[in-house]
């Protein structure tokens, strides 16, 4: 396996993209905007055609259980296979369940096809752009990880929550639904083809025999037993987006009742992700500055707790003034990205088996497709919204607590910073002692 590489002087490299991957980034933006591009009236439309609640919920169940399946398994199968092949077969296993679901299950009406070709299509999109996270922690210089991997959920974010919508707009009603859905299979493999033809980088796979690569397979699970901060790191990325898939279940019921229309509710959720992604890139670069632990623990978790609470209390502060509920969903988006930094803190507490690491990770983004509406199902019965809400913060301010005890080595701020500050101690230890060989 191949280490970071070291650090350019191209436009790329000066904004914390490795330019080597550069293609990489664009392929995954692409991707991602194609996978994203039903999200916003699948429900509704399945619901119009005949389906019922209870077969929508199930069939968004069933595609949340894969992508959290699929999450776990890109870390260990891009360090024991490699990851342009992990991606492969991502795209590949996206491009069947999407030939299945719309060829066969969305056009003849068949539930159980539909469950079947989406859940496989819940397998594409975590191997093909988890993976190349993976590709990011091996080839970035560690002075500019935090950039980089912000970067990352930038094109990720602005792929699925924020182009997906707008392409979609446009199709649904220049295509229609069906044909708007095949539309995805050209800009996935659009995206493949930047970043797996175009990107020229190379990141071989660890290991090259079947022992050894199911060994690699296993190491998913037992990272966090040889690293307990690991597992931590896992939990607060469970916790990171567990609101944002909780929201949308009962919110825009909620934002109704204080006088909000569901244009006004969609306009203002669209935003939210707008300000996310742009933040996405700052916290990367707060990240390296501030160090990775204190951004995750100060931004994400304690400003996400306090935000959470005022988005949902805003409407009834100011009643129905758009502007004001927008500004305080804004600021729950932007401290959203307070995280960010996560994915290069996570990866760093280990010298090696960094892939297993980010397999822990990569669960933790994965588990909140489903977690967040079970939360509200269970809670909302009994606790109503304004319980629901303050679970969500008080899960941020757990994060919070958590995320204090994943520390580097000396405590440091960043992983670049655990050998330089290392360096003057040994030269004080050598002075002290000149006869220690160090």
């Amino acid at each position: 396996m191949q280490n970071h590489s070291t650090a350019g002087n191209s436009l790329l490299d000066k904004a914390g993209i490795p330019s080597q991957l550069g293609w990489g980034y664009l392929g995954i933006l692409i991707f991602m905007m194609g996978d994203g591009l039903e999200q916003g009236w699948l429900s509704p439309y399945l619901l119009e055609h005949g389906m019922s609640i209870q077969q929508s919920a199930s069939l968004f169940t069933v595609y949340g259980v894969t992508i959290a399946i699929s999450s776990w398994f890109s870390g260990v199968l891009a360090e024991g296979y490699g990851a342009k092949k992990t991606m492969a077969w991502g795209l590949l296993l996206y491009i069947a369940g999407t030939i299945g679901f719309v060829g066969y299950g969305m056009t003849d009406r068949n539930f159980p096809m539909m469950l079947f070709t989406y859940a496989l299509r819940g397998f594409g999109y975590p191997l093909f752009a988890y993976s190349f996270l993976v590709w990011i922690t091996y080839r970035s210089p560690q002075q500019k990880l935090g950039r980089a991997v912000g970067w990352f959920w930038f094109v990720f974010t602005g792929g699925l929550n924020v182009l997906g919508a707008y392409y979609s707009s446009w199709a649904i009603q220049e295509l229609g639904y069906i044909n708007t859905m095949w539309s995805s299979i050209f800009w996935v493999l659009v995206g493949g083809l930047f970043a797996l033809v175009l990107n020229r980088d190379k990141f071989k796979a660890s290991h090259t025999n079947a022992g050894a690569k199911a060994q690699e397979l296993m190491k998913g699970l037992t990272i966090v037993k040889e690293e307990p901060k690991v597992l931590l790191g896992g939990l607060v990325r469970v916790i990171n987006t567990t609101a944002q898939f909780a929201f949308p279940v009962f919110l825009p019921t909620y934002m109704a009742a204080h006088g909000f229309s569901t244009t006004e509710w969609l306009q203002i959720w669209g935003t939210i992700f707008t300000a996310n992604i742009a933040f996405n890139l700052i916290f990367g670069f707060v990240g390296d500055q501030l160090g990775w632990r204190n951004t995750v623990m100060w931004f994400g978790g304690v400003g996400c707790a306090i935000s959470t609470l005022l988005f949902y209390y805003a409407p009834q502060l100011m009643g129905s003034n758009f502007w004001a509920v927008m500004l305080a969903g804004v600021l729950w988006g932007a401290l959203l990205a307070g995280y960010v930094p996560l994915s290069a803190l996570v990866p760093s507490l280990v010298k090696k088996d960094k892939g297993a690491a980010m397999a822990i990770l990569n669960l933790g983004a994965g588990l909140p497709v489903f977690l967040g509406p079970a939360i509200v199902g269970v809670f909302i019965g009994v606790a109503g919204a304004e319980g629901v809400v303050w679970i969500l913060a008080g899960l941020y301010l757990l994060s919070a607590v958590l995320t204090k005890f994943i520390t580097l080595p000396d405590n440091a701020k960043t992983a670049h910073l655990v050998k330089e500050e290392a360096a003057p101690l040994r030269q004080e230890e050598k002075e002290l002692n000149p006869s220690v060989i160090i």
